[in-house]
C-alpha cells in the first residue's frame, strides 16, 4: 500500500489540462515507476489500476454532479486498486486475490483523501500563481479545462 501522491499529477492533468494529456500522464508514470521500482509486471498491474483509476475519475468528474477533487481521488485511490487486483487474479488465475479488495478499499479512502488535499491545494496554489496558463509544449492554444475551483 502506497500512498499515491504521484496521482496529484493525475488530478492537475483533469482539472487544468486535457484528457489527452492526462491519459499521457497516466503512461508515463506507469512506465517510469516501472522501470525505477518493479518491472514488467508491476507495470501491468500498475497499468491496469491506472486506466481503471484515470477513466473513473474522469467519469465521476464529469457526471458527478459536483462531487470535490477528495471525492474524485478517492475514487481514483479505490478504482486503482480494484484494477490492480482484477490485473493480479487474471495473471494468476486465481479470484481468491479478490479476498484482499476490501482491505485495500479502506486504505484506498485514507489514501485518496490524504492525494486529494494535496492536490486541492496545489491546483489552488497553480491557478494563484497564474502558472495554469503556462502553455505546454506543442499546443498551440491553452487547452480546454474546467474553470471551476477544485472543492
Amino acid at each position: 500500500i502506497k500512498l499515491g501522491l504521484a496521482n496529484t499529477v493525475l488530478l492537475y492533468a483533469i482539472y487544468l489540462l486535457d484528457v489527452k494529456s492526462a491519459f499521457l500522464l497516466m503512461v508515463l508514470k506507469v512506465g517510469l515507476s516501472g522501470l525505477m521500482y518493479g518491472g514488467v509486471s508491476a507495470m501491468m498491474f500498475s497499468f491496469g489500476g491506472g486506466v481503471c483509476s484515470l477513466v473513473m475519475m474522469l467519469l465521476i468528474k464529469k457526471l458527478g454532479g459536483g462531487v470535490s477533487i477528495i471525492g474524485v481521488s478517492v475514487v481514483g485511490a479505490v478504482f486503482h486498486n480494484v484494477g490492480q487486483t482484477a490485473v493480479a487474479a487474471f495473471m494468476v488465475n486465481t479470484a481468491a486475490l479478490m479476498g484482499y479488495v476490501p482491505f485495500l478499499l479502506v486504505a484506498a479512502v485514507v489514501t485518496g483523501v490524504l492525494t486529494g488535499i494535496a492536490a486541492k491545494y496545489a491546483i489552488q496554489g497553480l491557478k494563484a500563481s497564474g502558472m495554469e496558463n503556462v502553455k505546454m509544449p506543442g499546443k498551440e492554444s491553452k487547452p480546454q479545462h474546467s474553470q471551476e475551483e477544485p472543492k
